[in-house]
């Protein structure tokens, strides 16, 4: 496991833009967090690293956002969702297993449902500001963040 602090928004944005440019087809990435840990944030900067110059929001209303720049972004909320078969039912297979990236916030509720290679991202706000973010089944290569 991956584990990286953050101090700021800017720099949880960082991060993201780091983890995002290391990313490949097919990658899935399981967003873990309680409301407003920064799940969204980081997605910014992944999505700025895929070449994504849109502006990034929570897909909680919507579900899913679909995002365009050096691949797709697939962007999914499944907070509102009551389990796998909602989930199946939204189509996410040709996502999940096709040509671009997926994020999916609040995953715990379809891990699943999830392929084997998923990476979890876990993101814990800290009492002083800070974030917390940790990475499990990562084999992407190294991570280089010196803050």
């Amino acid at each position: 496991m991956l584990t990286f602090i953050t101090h700021s928004s800017e720099e949880t944005i960082e991060l993201g833009k780091i983890i995002g440019q290391l990313l490949v087809k097919g990658d899935v990435i399981a967003m873990q967090g309680t409301l407003a840990a920064g799940k969204t944030t980081i997605t910014k900067g992944i999505a700025q690293a895929l070449g994504i110059n849109d502006n990034i929001t929570s897909p909680t209303f919507c579900l899913i956002s679909e995002y365009y720049g050096k691949m797709p972004l697939y962007h999914m909320d499944v907070y509102r969702l009551d389990g796998d078969e909602d989930f199946v039912n939204l189509g996410t297979d040709d996502m999940i297993y096709g040509d671009g990236v997926s994020i999916i916030e609040w995953s715990e509720k379809i891990m699943n449902q999830l392929p084997k290679r998923t990476i979890i991202l876990k993101i814990t706000p800290n009492d002083d500001g800070t974030r917390k973010i940790e990475i499990d089944n990562w084999n992407n290569g190294p991570i280089e963040w010196n803050k």
